[in-house]
């Protein structure tokens, strides 16, 4: 029998910018949920949620680590009906490690966003929220580190407002800032909260003090306003001035979480224990139960029509992988969201995608690295299962008998690339394994052999990706390895239409060759990628050598006609040719096809496009100048500077190129306080003059 009800169970993850305390607030759920007895601190390097050495080195968060806790709201009876069962994810803040979050955005069902009080809404910030607008995920604010000097409630909710969504509404706000932040008034209750004890597990419920009396009527009746607007049943009311009960405030605001229409914010600072305990009370109150949300869409695998799946242990089982992890001890790790049905250990699923039937060997609860065995998962549950052979990220598992293939994840492609080359002979081995494990993992990680040098080229979404990628080879593998400089991932793409002939005839003392195609090239948008186009018509070209085309083109695009890099946002139409009876071959085809698709691409007036990153810069006052002055140097676009607490921010738009060891340069000009954050933005055209030093070999 299912142990916790579904309308009782919260798909949640914490998102934010880096820094702005996401694994502090997931080490205080933690702690106040019961589930570890000590707070560990990310400071400390003692963080349960970042449990990877190179985590708690660095104190950043790498990887999306995955929880269950359970929680009773404040003020209700501690019995079993009343608690809810969390399963809850960590996600990173650095943009290099983007594909963790949109992973886990895409198999939960609601998310708290975490704001530094100081900064308000980052860089970062931003992406994150686009990515949860992406999947349609309800969330809500949590404004934390208000204990910090410069942190402002007023303004972080502001930057919101104005930045992100107009839909927030402030459901509580601090009674001070800084360290005069004591306590959190709650607008819904109109009650005044603190929090004691060593670690504020005492929640103290007291009457809203004098001073604070004025700000709370005010603050009040905005929230109501926000809230009755979205609902009919309370406009009246609201309008009229009569009184709306607590229990009606919280139904309509939950609904309004759910349709997108509102996004409630709280306050609270987690190192200082202060707000969490009323974060998690909001969760249960506000973000949905698997059924609160529309069923889950996929394709039928046989016949590709929509098909869907409710929420329910009674419908057929199906599940997506979202995450596949390295384990030391049991091997491959595969993480799940179960969107239907119940699955029991030992029982077999099919993989849609592959088509493999896959054995159910151990069915595992996970807490960061730690995991318990237990024997069957329902509808709405979030584990994981060892030992599945050809299972990888975006996998749909489900029933034989009732097959459907849930929607796949889509990830960036990399824009940076270094070489790797094992040290000895031993390493080789380990290396070739060590990679392929890694790049199972984590899909933004790609691999390729230059078949010139014969070196293995590595790729990921930016410097630090790829330097805890090879760190991990070196601990968790064994694996000494050299490695190059950095290198752009430029790409090609054409501006003019062209087309041109390839005529591939081969003879030989027995069958030859013959491959006779006709091409026409023309530019796509930007971002839209390839596209292949059959207008053969009477036959010119019979059905069975199509492929062959197709592939000699496809191969043909990965190395472009200007500096032979990969060829993007281009259609190929196929559009005349001729066969020979005997001696044509679909490899014919294959070969024509690679020299008409270059051939016309020489005609069609190609260029190299680059990487372009967006940029966000923080400086003391006193370095603007040089600051901005060193970006100008480096092709960037500034767009607009802001104020901050002491500091100068600066965002902009600057090519990766330019961009290697930026770090080291803007500590020399800010005497070591400046900071940054960049994260990748689109493709551009690359200045004439650059572009010459790229075919020449003078840049990488």
């Amino acid at each position: 029998m299912r142990e916790f009800p579904i309308e009782k169970i919260r798909d949640i993850g914490i998102i934010a910018h880096i820094d702005a305390g996401k694994t502090t607030v997931s080490e205080r759920v933690l702690f106040y949920t019961g589930i570890s007895h000590k707070i560990g601190e990310v400071h400390e390097g003692e963080a349960v949620m970042d449990w990877m050495e190179q985590e708690r080195e660095r104190g950043i968060t790498i990887t999306s680590a995955a929880t269950t806790c359970y929680w009773t709201p404040n003020g209700m009876e501690k019995t079993p009906e009343n608690k809810y069962k969390f399963n809850l994810i960590d996600t990173p803040g650095h943009i290099d490690f983007t594909a963790e979050v949109q992973r886990s955005l895409r198999v939960l069902d609601g998310a708290v966003v975490v704001f530094d009080g100081v900064a308000g809404v980052e860089a970062q910030s931003e992406t994150v929220w686009r990515q949860a607008d992406n999947y349609k995920v309800p969330r809500m604010c949590f404004v934390n580190k208000l204990d910090r000097m410069g942190a402002s409630f007023d303004k972080c909710l502001t930057s919101i407002n104005q930045k992100l969504t107009k839909d927030a509404v402030a459901i509580q706000f601090p009674d001070d800032h800084e360290e005069r932040f004591k306590g959190i008034v709650d607008l819904i209750t109109q009650k005044y909260y603190t929090f004691e004890g060593e670690k504020g597990e005492k929640i103290i419920e007291n009457e809203i003090p004098e001073n604070l009396k004025e700000k709370t009527k005010e603050w009040r009746h905005n929230m109501l306003e926000k809230i009755a607007s979205e609902d009919e049943n309370l406009l009246d009311r609201f309008v009229e001035g009569k009184e709306i009960s607590i229990d009606e405030i919280r139904a309509s605001l939950r609904k309004s979480v759910l349709a997108y229409k509102l996004v409630p914010v709280l306050a609270g600072s987690a190192l200082k224990n202060k707000g969490v305990q009323l974060m998690l009370d909001a969760v249960c109150y506000y973000l949905p139960s698997p059924i609160d949300l529309p069923p889950v869409v996929g394709m039928d695998s046989k016949t590709e029509k929509e098909i869907t799946r409710k929420a329910d242990d009674a419908e057929p089982f199906s599940a997506l992988v979202f995450k596949i992890a390295t384990d030391p001890f049991v091997g491959s790790l595969a993480y799940f969201r179960v969107y239907s049905g119940v699955l029991k250990k030992g029982s077999y699923v099919l993989n849609t995608i592959t088509g493999e039937k896959e054995r159910i060997g151990r069915i595992l609860r996970m807490h960061a690295n730690s995991r318990t065995e237990i024997e069957e998962v329902y509808a709405g549950d979030i584990a994981a299962t060892v030992g599945l052979r050809k299972t990888g990220t975006g996998h749909t598992l489900c029933d034989e008998d009732n097959q459907i293939i849930l929607e796949k994840l889509v990830f960036p492609e990399p824009v940076i690339s270094i070489r790797i080359e094992p040290k000895t002979k031993a390493d080789q081995e380990k290396l070739i394994v060590a990679l392929k494990k890694l790049s199972d993992e984590d899909p933004t990680f790609r691999i390729k052999e230059d078949l010139e040098t014969g070196e293995t080229i590595i790729s990921g979404m930016g410097e630090l990706h790829l330097d805890i990628l090879v760190d991990r080879m070196k601990r968790e593998f064994g694996v000494e390895a050299n490695t190059g400089k950095p290198q752009v991932a430029y790409k090609e793409t054409i501006t003019g239409e062209a087309e041109a002939e390839g005529k591939y005839i081969k003879q030989s003392g027995g069958r030859g060759q013959y491959g006779h195609v006709y091409l026409r090239v023309k530019p796509k948008e930007r971002g839209l990628g390839y596209e292949f186009i059959n207008a053969i018509k009477g036959g010119a070209i019979p059905q069975e050598f199509i492929p062959g085309v197709q592939k000699g083109v496809k191969e043909a695009t990965n190395k472009g006609v200007v500096a032979g890099y990969p060829v993007v946002d281009i259609e190929i139409t196929l559009y005349d040719g001729s066969y020979h009876d005997v001696d044509s071959s679909e490899i014919a085809f294959k070969i024509a096809s690679s020299m008409a698709f270059q051939a016309a691409c020489k005609k069609a007036t190609p260029i190299v496009l680059e990487p372009i990153m967006k940029l966000e810069a923080a400086c003391p006052e006193e370095f603007f100048g040089d600051v901005i002055g060193d970006l100008n140097r480096r092709r960037g676009l500034i767009e607009e500077t802001d104020d901050r607490v002491g500091q100068k921010i600066i965002k902009g738009k600057v090519p990766l190129a330019e961009m290697f060891g930026y770090a080291t340069s803007l500590r020399s000009l800010t005497q070591g306080r400046g900071a940054f954050t960049m994260e990748f933005n689109h493709y551009e055209r690359v200045p004439a003059n650059i572009a010459q030093e790229i075919v020449e070999g003078k840049r990488v």
